[in-house]
């Protein structure tokens, strides 16, 4: 048993008993009312999942196991002083609690290299007779179920085992798959976007600068951005629709594969990670439309109040939990002014960001008019070479891995039951306040 697992059974022992001691001894406290409106609205604000990795605070973002996007890229190892955390270490603190040394990221780079080589052939087999315009989320979902037939926790809980030890298969499956999606991902876009020109895996690189190499981009420039992006796309504590289809898929004791498959069919959606798509292509339209690569202000005020008379939203403006600006979005804004001040893209995300919030707060029906992660994250993706906006969903789908798979790994630990919430129908509701039909 290697020391990450060692570690991460005294970690998760004594914290599984107080899960089962909070069942047992306090298990009938109402811990919280629920209006009729936060049921019929997407049960939004509603306390009623147990999640580990990261929490979302209203007003100050994203803290991974207590960490604000700032202070981890503080005090995550990185590849060089001024540069972006490595993802490794940030599933390090998910998964443990605690930040890593450098020798942990290396550990766990090295894992994830050795992991990576085991795909099946029949993977890309499964891959190459889709269709090439499949969508790459259709791709990379295929390729995430083909995986499954080397699913760790399928063949040992077949086999038989103690239910307090689902979390160790659970773990093994976990790093296979988190270590393979660089691969499979970056074969998708040069099949679909470079005549199926493949570039062989970099054993020597580290997780997100292998994508990039694979991908075909070896500068370190895109290296940098794509650590920075697969650490802020990480995790959003549960209650976001990728994190909380794989909790709920993984509940019923599906293997990590079945479950990510169900948490990538969420993130597919535009109201979720699709979002990215929709803001760069808002761009783009905004620009064809006014004629020029570097528009006003003033022309970007007049387009944005159009698009709302037109009853369409802006994209990447808003947030269903924060009410403020989406911190993801200020640390990339930062990486764009600081290491790409001449692109077109970050210049007008820069306008935008300047005369949209006034907009949307004006007509008095927003209540989050301040920019979320998806409002920069294609512009940055397209100034660095990435023009392929098909594909960055299926980028954040890998970033996302880290977190809703580190949690599925709790889920067992904590030896949570199967999810089963109670629903009514419209009558139900309709009795409980006293309307008719």
């Amino acid at each position: 048993m290697d020391y990450i697992k060692q570690r991460l059974i005294e970690v998760g022992r004594p914290q599984a008993e107080l899960v089962r001691d909070l069942i047992k001894n306090h298990g009938d406290m109402v811990i919280q009312d629920v209006s009729i409106e936060q049921v019929l609205s997407g049960m939004k604000g509603v306390v009623s999942l147990l999640t580990c990795t990261s929490k979302l605070d209203p007003q100050e973002g994203i803290r991974f196991r207590g960490y604000s996007i700032p202070e981890l890229r503080d005090k995550l190892p990185k590849m060089k002083k001024d540069g972006e955390p490595l993802p490794e270490g940030l599933f390090y603190l998910m998964l443990l609690g605690e930040l890593p040394s450098k020798d942990d990221v290396v550990f766990i780079g090295k894992q994830w290299s050795e992991r990576s080589q085991g795909i099946p052939r029949h993977v890309f087999d499964v891959i190459n007779a889709l269709p090439l315009d499949a969508h790459p989320m259709i791709q990379f979902n295929t390729a995430i179920l083909a995986m499954s037939t080397q699913s760790h926790f399928r063949k040992a809980y077949m086999s038989g085992m103690d239910k307090k030890d689902y979390w160790d298969p659970m773990y093994e499956g976990v790093m296979d798959l988190i270590s393979r999606l660089p691969i499979i991902a970056a074969y998708i876009y040069r099949r679909v976007f470079h005549k199926g020109k493949y570039i062989d895996s970099d054993p020597s690189l580290d997780w997100a600068g292998n994508l990039a190499h694979m991908m075909g981009f070896d500068s370190e420039e895109v290296k940098r951005l794509l650590r920075l992006y697969m650490v802020i796309h990480a995790d959003h504590e549960g209650g976001n629709v990728s994190a909380h289809a794989t909790h709920l898929v993984g509940s019923a004791l599906s293997n990590p594969y079945y479950s990510f498959s169900a948490g990538m069919n969420g993130l597919a959606g535009p109201l979720h990670g699709m979002a990215n798509q929709e803001v760069i292509m808002w761009i783009n339209d905004m620009l064809k439309e006014l004629g020029t690569d570097d528009p006003t202000e003033d022309q970007i005020r007049q387009y944005t109040i159009d698009t709302l008379k037109a009853g369409r939203v802006v994209p990447g403006y808003g947030h269903a939990v924060l009410r403020k600006t989406d911190p993801r979005f200020t640390v990339q804004l930062d990486f764009g002014n600081k290491y790409l001040p001449d692109s077109n893209l970050v210049k007008v995300v820069n306008k935008i960001f300047n005369v949209v919030p006034e907009i949307l707060e004006n007509t008095g029906k927003v209540k989050n008019p301040w920019p979320n992660v998806d409002a920069i994250s294609g512009a940055l993706l397209s100034s660095v070479g990435i023009r392929e906006y098909p594909v960055y969903t299926m980028l954040f789908g890998v970033s996302r891995a880290l977190g809703v798979l580190t949690q599925l790994i709790w889920d067992r630990i904590y030896g949570l039951p199967i999810e089963r919430p109670k629903s009514q129908n419209l009558d139900w509701f309709l009795n409980k306040t006293g309307m008719k039909k």
